[in-house]
């Protein structure tokens, strides 16, 4: 009997040298890979992981760029079993491709997302389903509150914002010196004072990418910033409540004055017949003095062209003399997570890697964005923004882009019908806001 239980001793001595032996292995092998999530949801620390991601927009004209080149690389070097495999695409491309990606259920682990009602907004993601609650990530803290609201949906965030986006006018002080336009305009009268001086001179005062539907609006949301909202910052709102209407006159007044610019001829040419990419070119060649765009752009309208010049950023001073000019400021776009995705934890730990606020690959991303961080302690990256992002924060008289509280497809009806006026219809701004309005009582009520 003594020798029975003392066999049975060294079997139990025996067994616990081995679950401690290999309880000391995994927790190395824990700290050098990250764990990958098997279709069981079951941690499994030596499986090699692919992580698919799919971000809009397009390739940066000089050096690497981080979606590309840069990430794939300090993923894998951080995470060796990790490989990252990542695609760009041209925005329209891009919000085809990805629906139709999600819907059939074979969308990328990682894709990129809106704030609010926006076009493949985080409201729409979440309430479909395709995109996963991230309220346990660890940086939390550390991104404004503003910022993690409007990438939120029931309280809970579904999107890690890129940053904080102005959109404003690029110029070239150069041709704007040439003209004699000694001072930046301060309100629409003097705006349009600088355009025909500009067309005088014989430069073309603004390119714009009119054959890219979605470009429209980036002169559009800046007039109705200083037409709009600024005695009625709860527009929307009562849009939403049917309190407001689209056909509002002071929408009807907005829309007159991004048609006052082509009336004028103050617009290049063949507007209808140029993609965003063409339209750059124009600018960064010299052969324009503007151009409507996002800070976003900053890469692409401040590459090198045909022509060296000098280049300045202000707000579009589409108010009316004696009055402020608002900014036009939205949460930029970010990154979503796919909630169908079988590595969705490894997704997440590659996005507390990103944010952590002192990995080489957080230094990576801070260095090649050219939103404004609304990261805790990161400095404003680009000096070519000081001014506007000055008055953004000493002034405070700022506006959302409206389209981030309308339901998908009311900015693409105005988008249609202003580019009728474009063409050469007869359509009125009453006509734009009225196709507006029907389309946002469409939507509204689904």
């Amino acid at each position: 009997m003594r020798k029975s239980k003392m066999k049975l001793a060294g079997i139990l001595l025996t067994a616990l040298l081995l679950v401690l032996m290999s309880a000391c292995g995994s927790g190395n092998n824990a700290q050098n890979n990250v764990t990958a999530t098997s279709t069981d949801g079951s941690a499994n620390n030596d499986k090699p992981v692919t992580l698919t991601m799919m971000v809009s927009g397009t390739k940066a004209p000089d050096g690497q760029d981080f979606v590309l080149d840069i990430m794939p690389k300090l993923v894998k070097e951080k995470f060796p079993n990790v490989t990252l495999e990542t695609s760009k695409l041209p925005d329209e491309q891009y919000f085809t491709s990805i629906r139709t990606k999600l819907a059939s259920g074979q969308g990328p682990d990682i894709f990129w997302v809106f704030p609010r009602n926006a076009s493949l907004g985080v409201l729409d993601m979440a309430k479909a389903g395709y995109a996963a609650d991230l309220s346990d990530l660890t940086f939390w803290d550390n991104i404004s509150q503003g910022a993690k609201e409007d990438m939120s949906y029931e309280g809970k965030p579904y999107g890690i914002a890129g940053g904080l986006d102005y959109l404003g006018v690029y110029y070239n002080q150069d041709l704007f010196k040439k003209a004699g336009v000694d001072a930046l305009p301060q309100d629409w009268p003097s705006f349009l004072e600088a355009c025909q001086k500009l067309k005088d001179a014989g430069i073309t005062p603004i390119t714009l990418a009119d054959k890219d539907p979605w470009f429209i609006q980036f002169g559009m949301y800046q007039i109705a910033s200083n037409v709009v909202y600024p005695d009625e910052m709860d527009f929307d709102t009562k849009l939403q409540a049917g309190e407001k209407s689209l056909t509002d006159s002071k929408w009807v007044e907005t829309i007159s004055r991004m048609k006052e610019l082509y009336d004028k001829g103050y617009v290049v040419k063949n507007s209808l017949g140029l993609g965003s990419a063409q339209a750059a070119q124009l600018f960064v060649d010299g052969k324009a003095g503007m151009i409507f765009d996002g800070t976003w752009d900053f890469a692409t309208l401040t590459a090198k062209g045909a022509s060296d010049f000098t280049r300045g950023f202000f707000s579009l001073p589409a108010n009316d003399p004696g009055q402020p000019t608002y900014v036009s400021a939205a949460t930029a776009a970010g990154f979503a997570l796919n909630a169908k995705s079988d590595n969705l934890s490894v997704a997440k730990e590659v996005m507390n890697y990103l944010f952590d606020g002192q990995s080489d690959l957080f230094k990576a991303w801070v260095d090649s964005n050219n939103s404004i961080s609304v990261y805790k302690g990161v400095p404003l990256n680009h000096d070519l923004f000081k001014d506007v992002n000055d008055s953004y924060l000493n002034d405070g008289k700022s506006v959302y882009f409206p389209n981030q509280m309308w339901p998908t497809g009311v900015a693409e009806e105005m988008e249609t019908k202003f580019a009728e006026i474009i063409g050469g219809k007869k359509t009125t701004p009453e006509k734009v806001t009225e196709a507006m309005d029907a389309k946002f009582k469409e939507l509204w009520k689904k």
